[in-house]
């Protein structure tokens, strides 16, 4: 069952498990410690010693004590086996021959260390300790408004006088009610947050022993106050800089706002009583004690509005002091910009490559500046579009930077529109796949009008041809400005009041601004246009992807196919092999889904397409008989899917947001 086993390898010398050769001195029985990369590894009794053999150990005891009638049904006991249990499972993956030494050792769950992530063994650490912080805060507030131990206030009353007692007292309640509220920060990572807590808490173990020689808060403080100073590293979530609001002069305005507003309540409450009794009651009340005066009736209450006044302060001074670094809220200046295109058209092979240039997304380089990818924040998520552009060899650098902007400013990193040669790139972050749908990509060289299969496309080309219908094909730097305006201005009439969707695979409605993209007119026997794609070049490779499809609310039926068909035949004649479709959401679900759980999202999906028009888009591509190839959401595990999908859904239009969350459009950065 253990992982290490002592045995003879040729030449006589002693090795351990995986053929790793014993340290002198430390062969045999001694207890030693082996420094590995995965953690620290404990060795003893001549064998190898796992979490989960503690864990079993503990609960063998626990079993033979109550066999022997020395262990009785206690909080202790439960505390005990809820440890043991603990051990176990943080460890699990060591349980079976086949995932042992695949995790690395830390202070939760053992988890598989990420190339391109840092790793740190205290990562569990913020929310143990924001939960211990709240429990030694309410346990400091409630010993702090509770008379002392008779004992311990008569050996106080030798050294120190009742009033000075009274004031550690009053001094403890606010000091205990800033540290409850830095635990909500201390478990989103914040290190302002970190480093207030243990001045905090260093004041606390002081006051615990000045007001009543409680010991066991002081020791509770200065244990916790030491385990965050040993877990620093796992609070790596920047601040805004204080100096870029004036924070340092916003806090005490509010503080002195919130407290004026309460000696106001309170004045005008008790009108007739001396200033010194309205001051004594104001501190009285924010502190949730009773005061020196009684309020009566209609005003029976005021502690509760003068308490909640308090609170309010309070937390608005926290989002001042412990918001995190923001993202940044210009868009790329012009510099920037050129940088990407350059970058696209260098290393932009990618379908999705060119949708990076779109005028809302920002941009996140290489120090050296050799790669780059788009992306958006939404909903504390960090969006990278597509795959990231660049040499292959500073992909894995970008990615480190992306995690490590993100963490800074607390945000969870998610990307959409992944390809499956750029999946576990993204894994390596640490991320997992969901299954999007397949990107359909037509083959122009043998797509054909020819056979049963597609006699309804062939039906709509000839009946609109019939009707005198012409398309024609350009790029957008070839024709005039007022043809790119006219096209321009049906895009967003005929949008009518639906919303523009697209984030990973659109581009935005300027098309004058993108003058090496395609553009399809379809116009009627009288000139008038009436339909029209958009298609954006893929650098490296014979190949175009559709960004925008738009139609005439009158237009007749069959439009689109033969829309679609004609730049087939069109794209051929100028030797570009492929032509994406975009994405088909959800494709391989609705065609081929496997197994009972398949099969009943694919009816979830048909209901939804009402709303998403996630069948009909498949439909509409299947008819041009595509290939697809699989596209994935990354996100950051099973608990931050939800978040990111609510995220991504409203990145690309696919949902409305609400109106309370929508931000104004974002401002270009100035060059």
């Amino acid at each position: 069952m253990c992982s290490y086993v002592e045995r003879r390898v040729p030449g006589g010398s002693k090795r351990g498990a995986g053929g790793r050769p014993l340290p002198e001195g430390k062969r045999g029985w001694r207890f030693w410690i082996e420094q590995h990369q995965l953690g620290p590894r404990v060795y003893f009794l001549g064998r190898r010693w796992h979490d989960w053999h503690l864990g079993a150990l503990v609960l063998a005891a626990l079993a033979v004590g109550a066999l022997a009638g020395l262990v009785h049904d206690s909080f202790p006991t439960a505390l005990v086996v809820l440890i043991g249990v603990w051990l176990i499972a943080k460890d699990w993956r060591d349980l079976t021959p086949q995932r042992r030494d695949t995790a690395a050792w830390r202070l939760g769950l053992h988890r598989r260390p990420h190339p391109l992530r840092t790793f740190r063994r205290a990562d569990p650490l913020p929310l143990l300790t924001a939960l211990a912080a709240a429990a030694v805060a309410t346990a400091d507030l409630i010993s702090a408004v509770t008379p002392n131990v008779r004992w311990r206030g008569r050996t106080l009353s030798h050294l120190e006088a009742v009033h000075e007692l009274s004031v550690f007292h009053a001094l403890a309640v606010p000091v205990a009610a800033v540290l409850l509220t830095c635990a909500y920060f201390l478990y989103r990572r914040r290190r302002r947050a970190l480093h207030l807590a243990i001045a905090l808490l260093i004041a606390l173990a002081l006051f615990n022993l000045l007001k009543g020689l409680d010991f066991e808060e002081a020791l509770g403080d200065l244990a916790v106050a030491g385990l965050l100073w040993w877990g620093r590293s796992s609070f790596y979530v920047e601040h805004e800089p204080l100096e870029r609001r004036s924070a340092l002069l916003r806090v005490p305005l509010i503080a002195a706002g919130g407290l004026l507003l309460s000696f106001l309540l309170v004045a005008v409450a008790a009108h007739n009583a001396s200033l010194d009794a309205i001051v004594r009651e104001t501190g009285d009340l924010l502190l949730w004690q009773s005061g020196p005066i009684r309020f009566h009736d209609e005003l029976g209450r005021l502690d509760l509005a003068v308490g909640l006044v308090g609170i309010g302060t309070l937390v608005a001074a926290a989002y001042l002091l412990f918001r995190p670094l923001a993202a940044p809220r210009d868009l790329p200046d012009p510099k920037a910009r050129a940088l990407a295109r350059e970058l696209v058209r260098e290393h932009g092979h990618d379908t999705l490559a060119y949708f990076k240039l779109r005028a809302d997304k920002r941009y996140l380089f290489t120090d050296d500046r050799r790669a780059f990818v788009g992306y958006r924040v939404e909903s504390g998520v960090l969006i990278v579009s597509g795959e990231p552009v660049g040499p292959e060899d500073a992909l894995p650098t970008l990615l480190s930077a992306v995690a490590r902007f993100a963490e800074q400013r607390g945000l969870r990193v998610a990307a959409v529109g992944v390809g499956a040669a750029s999946k576990p790139l993204f894994e390596q972050l640490g991320l997992r796949s969901l299954y999007l749908g397949d990107e359909a990509i037509v083959e122009t060289g043998s797509f054909s009008l020819e056979g049963r299969a597609i006699r309804k496309v062939r039906q709509s080309v000839s009946r609109l041809e019939k009707h005198g219908y012409h398309t024609s094909t350009a790029t957008v730097a070839t024709l005039e400005p007022a043809v790119v305006g006219e096209a321009e201005r049906a895009a967003l009439e005929w949008l009518g009041e639906t919303d523009e969707r697209g984030f990973s695979m659109a581009l935005d409605a300027d098309i004058a601004s993108h003058e090496e993209t395609l553009l399809v007119l379809a116009r009627d026997a009288e000139g008038e246009l009436r339909g029209l794609l958009h298609l954006v070049p893929a650098y490296g490779r014979a190949a175009v992807s559709l960004s925008m499809m738009r139609r005439h609310p009158d237009a007749p039926n069959g439009m689109t196919e033969y829309m679609i068909v004609r730049a087939i035949e069109n794209l051929r004649e100028r030797g570009i092999e492929e032509l994406s479709l975009n994405f088909a959401a959800f494709a391989r679900l609705l065609h081929s889904p496997e197994g009972v759980a398949e099969r009943l999202l694919r009816r979830l999906l048909q209901l939804a397409d009402s709303f998403f028009q996630i069948e009909r888009l498949y439909r509409c591509h299947d008819k041009c008989n595509p290939r697809g190839e699989a596209r994935y959401l990354m996100h950051e595990g099973a608990l931050n899917l939800p978040r990111t999908a609510l995220a991504t859904l409203w990145v690309e239009g696919q949902l409305p947001k609400p109106p309370p969350l929508r931000r104004k459009h974002p401002t270009h950065a100035r060059s």
